[in-house]
């Protein structure tokens, strides 16, 4: 089973987002944020996350890239109730209880959408209001393999 982490090749998202996800924290899309949004709430940071941040389950904060990697069942499980648990402090959930089957809905689409593609492959996501709400789409970015040459350092001992 695959989900994706939070990957950063340098700084851009500390000063993007009102809150930037950590470095290897898991993610989801999290477009429910945006699900009453209208074009007003469409400025500054916010729209940057709207137009192309992922969610990370640990912070709850916003990043560019995801890499896919494997997870361990334990692992979502902890996640399921992590999310289960913001939906209840932020989006005024009755319960955790009630919150799970939603928070693991959540998480079983991230798993489905990374289990097609190999290990190491970054994902962006781009989102759009349309009449009928969110408009999200992914684009792939498939991991290259490294060549000893871009690691060797070339020159002389002799000097």
């Amino acid at each position: 089973m695959k989900l994706a982490r939070a990957i950063h090749f340098d700084e851009s998202d500390m000063n993007v987002f009102h809150s930037p996800a950590r470095t290897g924290e898991w993610c989801i899309s999290g477009g429910f944020e945006f699900s009453n949004w209208s074009e007003g709430d469409l400025t500054g940071k916010a729209r940057q996350a709207f137009a192309n941040g992922w969610l990370g389950l640990e912070t709850f904060g916003r990043v560019t890239f995801v890499a896919v990697t494997q997870i361990e069942e334990a692992e979502r499980a902890a996640l399921e109730t992590a999310l289960a648990g913001h939906f209840v402090e932020v989006y005024g959930a009755p319960s955790a209880e009630a919150a799970l089957p939603v928070a693991r809905e959540e998480i079983a689409q991230m798993i489905e959408l990374c289990d097609d593609h190999d290990a190491n492959t970054l994902l962006t996501v781009a989102r759009e209001l349309s009449d009928a709400g969110v408009r999200e789409s992914y684009r792939t970015i498939i991991a290259q393999e490294a060549d000893m040459a871009q690691f060797a350092i070339h020159g002389s001992l002799d000097e």
